[in-house]
């Protein structure tokens, strides 16, 4: 069946087989498909779109252990399933209404007594899948990533298609309530079978509807229902969701007032007494009531102020005065309810300094330690590297402790080197995969040496900063020298870009002030090399690949680099995947730049987040869009959701601690025990395959690949505040903000030396020279 814009088709089964929109040019299945899942041989075939669970008074079943009823008429299809005597099921799918399809679910009780429902899970089956596919096309024009706002009685979910250009799908709840959106992964990977691409898969998406865990579950998510609901005698309970296709961020929200939905904007990251604001357009709703729940347990109540601006439409203003996560809901005179999700943190220079003094005098072995000199958890991994580059950036730009830097230096020396490199020869790398080695591996120690680089002579104890800066040069030249490589994956990986266009400039710039002029043009020649044949090839979008066929490992760099060396063209085109990439909704923690392998479920890596919001914020540098820095902003604020040490609503960490994940799906229908939770990618020891080769149990500390991206954010966006006018309002990107007469108070978040920058109408000016101030008073007139 279909209307002026969406054509869909039901299965004799039950389930939606598939969802099109007609003027799509590259015929896009919105839906994932049943013949794709059984071409690539995954077993899935029973979470597709429109299939459930039910537990009916203590007894699950299964909409595939049953036979539907399917009554199709010219624009809707009805599908009835009878459960037990007991409970009527109903889907209907009604494409009457132009430009949108109708989704409405209910649950008629067919007896006289009422009927208790543990859990009510439907599978919203969008096409969030990363093909098979080296035709990467395939995967940037027919997939998506898929981005829940989450609210009793506002859910809204955009489906963001990966090209971030040929339209979305739009999800939005207009009756019933909605617990939660719970995911579910099936994957395929070769890793250690040495071929690359190595990884496809995707995640299913459940919308919970009542329950979604088991009767005993517990864990400390208080921020989402995880109720059963009773259907009375006789009666029913319904949901209604509208699809609608929407071209941006801003006609996804346009289109969620269309349909009656209030929207609320919000100050992600938020640090303690400093003010925070909240926007809400009430459409016709009417507010009446803002309360802030947060602390353990979200049992802190606090009532805020808001005053109504214009018809419907009241901002809400605040100074956070308890740490963590906070809730908060917006209560409307009808009796619906909306909310948002923010966090509160301690000045981020504290939170940096904590982690650095946390690795510092917990993670070092020392010596006389199991592995000597390393700083655990061990790993063959160069991103397992990344916190000591943390340490090293920490006493650059902050106050220096020599202890901490001899420490790193210790490591370098007589742990790293030896490690990676067969008798410490820069040109001979250790085949520490088995029987091969990984370029990606080598980026990481030759920016260990970079930074142990910029240390007087004084600092350092083992060699000059001369001699690390040699060494920079010929591990860097080994990363991207493909002749230095006999085998094809080496010579392969040598080409890929990868997280050093972080510091390329800082490694050229100086290699030419320090008269290593052989190394400078070699390396600033196989930059160019690389950066020219991937601004060249854009259209293809082949660096979107790298061990994995489509990968923000991939794109993220290369728009960075792109950004880097000058080409606009290439980073606008690469910059649109990372746009699709960066999530939007009225939780923070959803934010983040889109990933699900390391956590078997929608989630925040702490490393590839923090290095996609760097790329970001680069190609924001490069093309001036606000876009990039608004979206790189959002995902940083999520990235440091893993290093707070203060959350109230997942797993506790101890001063200075950090752990690389966060799965934001709840439930974790792979793991439930991981729902909302924090923890490290070794708790998947347990469950074998490729990850029993990966870690040694499941035991190790959950941050082995942390603090690269710290390192970016404080070379970026880190150092800079951003007052922005827009649309007649004021608001500030990695900060806040006072308004005082005729002058805004710009406040800083920015953790060391800031640089204070203005975005309006006319463009980007910079207020500032480089200034430790951490306000800055901007005149109005």
């Amino acid at each position: 069946m279909e209307n002026n814009k969406l054509q869909m088709q039901v299965h004799p089964r039950g389930y939606v087989q598939s969802l099109v929109m007609k003027d799509d040019p590259y015929h896009m299945n919105w839906v994932i498909d049943n013949e794709y899942l059984k071409q690539a041989s995954f077993n899935e075939s029973d979470k597709l779109f429109g299939e459930f669970t039910i537990t009916i008074d203590g007894q699950t079943i299964n909409s595939t252990d049953n036979q539907p009823q399917v009554i199709t008429k010219q624009q809707q299809v009805v599908v009835t399933y009878e459960l037990l005597k007991k409970i009527q099921v109903t889907f209907e799918y009604d494409l009457s209404i132009e430009d949108q399809l109708n989704w409405h679910i209910s649950l008629d009780n067919l007896t006289s007594e009422n009927i208790k429902i543990n859990n009510f899970g439907v599978w919203l089956s969008l096409a969030y899948v990363m093909f098979r596919d080296k035709n990467v096309a395939k995967n940037i024009h027919e997939s998506a990533a898929v981005y829940p706002s989450i609210s009793r009685d506002f859910t809204k979910i955009n489906a963001v298609r990966r090209d971030n250009q040929s339209g979305n799908l739009g999800i939005y709840q207009t009756y019933g309530q909605t617990l939660s959106i719970g995911t579910y992964a099936a994957y395929n990977n070769l890793f250690f079978e040495n071929v690359s691409p190595s990884l496809d898969g995707m995640l299913f998406h459940q919308l919970i509807l009542a329950g979604g865990y088991d009767e005993h579950f517990e864990n400390n998510d208080w921020i989402y229902d995880k109720s059963p609901v009773t259907v009375k005698a006789s009666a029913s309970i319904s949901w209604h969701y509208v699809m609608k296709k929407n071209d941006s961020e801003q006609e996804f929200y346009k289109n969620a007032s269309k349909v009656g939905q209030p929207t609320i904007s919000y100050q992600p990251l938020n640090i303690l007494h400093q003010p925070s604001y909240l926007t809400v357009n009430g459409d016709a709703h009417e507010l009446v009531s803002v309360i802030a729940y947060a602390g353990e347990g979200g049992k802190q109540e606090v009532k805020l102020q808001f005053q109504q601006q214009l018809s419907n439409q009241y901002q809400v203003s605040f100074k956070p005065v308890m740490l963590g996560e906070h809730k908060i809901v917006f209560d409307f005179s009808d009796g619906t309810q909306d909310s948002v999700v923010l966090n509160v943190m301690t000045p981020l220079n504290e939170v940096i300094d904590k982690r650095v003094k946390y690795i510092s005098e917990k993670l070092y072995q020392g010596k006389d330690g199991k592995t000597p000199y390393a700083f655990t958890p061990i790993s063959n991994q160069g991103e397992s590297l990344g916190k000591l580059s943390l340490v090293l950036k920490k006493n650059l730009m902050g106050t220096l402790d020599k202890q901490q830097v001899q420490q790193v230096e210790a490591s370098a020396v007589n742990y790293v080197r030896p490690k990676w490199f067969i008798n410490g020869d820069f040109k001979k790398p250790n085949n520490l995969y088995g029987d091969f080695y990984r370029c990606m591996d080598f980026e990481y120690i030759a920016h260990l040496f970079l930074l142990l680089s910029d240390f007087d002579n004084e600092t350092l104890l083992l060699n000059s900063a001369e001699d690390y800066l040699q060494w920079a040069a010929d591990v860097f030249m080994l990363r991207v020298n493909p002749d230095f490589h006999e085998t094809k994956r080496g010579k392969e990986e040598a080409r890929m870009l990868g997280v050093y266009f972080l510091y390329i400039q800082d490694l050229l710039k100086k290699l030419k002030q320090h008269g290593l002029t052989d190394y400078y043009e070699k390396i600033n020649n196989l930059w160019q090399q690389v950066t020219n044949k991937i601004n060249e090839n854009r259209t293809t979008y082949q660096a979107a690949i790298t061990e994995h066929y489509f990968d923000n490992a991939g794109f993220g760099p290369t728009a960075g680099a792109l950004s880097e060396a000058g080409f606009k063209d290439g980073a606008r085109m690469y910059g649109q995947l990372l746009l699709a990439n960066i999530g939007y909704s009225n939780d923070f923690r959803v934010q983040n730049p889109d990933r699900w392998w390391e956590a078997l479920a929608y989630m925040i890596h702490s490393l590839w987040g923090g290095v996609t919001a760097a790329a970001t914020f680069k190609v924001y540098e490069a093309l001036k869009n606000p876009a990039y820095l608004q979206a790189s902003y959002r995902a940083t604020a999520a990235i440091m959701y893993c290093y707070d040490t203060n959350s109230v609503t997942t797993a506790k960490l101890d001063e200075g601690m950090a752990t690389s994940t966060y799965a934001v799906a709840g439930p974790h229908l792979n793991r439930p025990d991981l729902s909302r939770n924090r923890f490290g990618q070794s708790t998947f020891y347990s469950d074998g395959g490729i990850f029993k080769k990966l870690f040694n149990s499941a035991n190790e500390t959950p941050d082995w690949d942390m603090g690269e991206e710290l390192v970016a954010y404080l070379d970026g966006i880190g150092q800079r505040t951003y007052l922005v006018h827009q649309d007649n309002h004021w608001s500030v990107i990695n900060g806040t903000y006072e308004q005082q007469k005729n002058r805004i108070k710009v406040i800083s978040f920015a953790p060391y030396q800031k640089e204070f920058w203005l975005i309006d109408d006319t463009g980007t000016k910079q207020l500032t020279e480089s200034t430790l101030a951490q306000n800055y008073l901007f005149d109005i007139k």
